[in-house]
């Protein structure tokens, strides 16, 4: 599997579809998971740590901490998705490109999940030219 697609909750779903959509014209392989960074940490760590993904992109509104939480369990990139909400999902934007250093993650724009999944495929092309990650 290549990549992990991960919401914070299910009513993230419309933006993970614009995800898969894109992965699918592109026979990529992939999972999706709904793991809450804050309800259920235990999940999100063990998850993380076995998950054979090479790239996370990971879906939050509100406070977004998933991506962050995400990056700081593995070194494998993580791509961050802002969903609009109450403050049009710039609180989510600001959350996830704040990120202290040492734990990067790429943000793309709000609800643009389509975008998430074509940066994920050009990693990805990297990592199979035999260059890593």
């Amino acid at each position: 599997m290549d990549i992990s697609v991960i919401m914070g909750s299910k009513s993230d779903d419309k933006i993970a579809k614009k995800v898969t959509g894109v992965l699918e014209e592109h026979g990529i392989e992939y999972e999706v998971k709904t793991i809450s960074a804050h309800r259920d940490p235990e999940m999100m760590d063990e998850y993380v740590k076995n998950s054979k993904a090479k790239i996370f992109i990971a879906i939050a509104g509100l406070s977004a901490a998933l991506p962050g939480v995400v990056a700081s369990k593995t070194d494998k990139p993580v791509i961050g998705v802002p969903v609009g909400g109450r403050l049009l999902g710039i609180d989510a934007l600001l959350s996830m490109v704040q990120m202290p250093k040492g734990v990067p993650v790429a943000v793309v724009g709000i609800d643009n999940g389509e975008n998430a999944a074509y940066l994920a495929i050009r990693i990805l092309k990297l990592y199979n030219a035999g260059g890593g990650i």
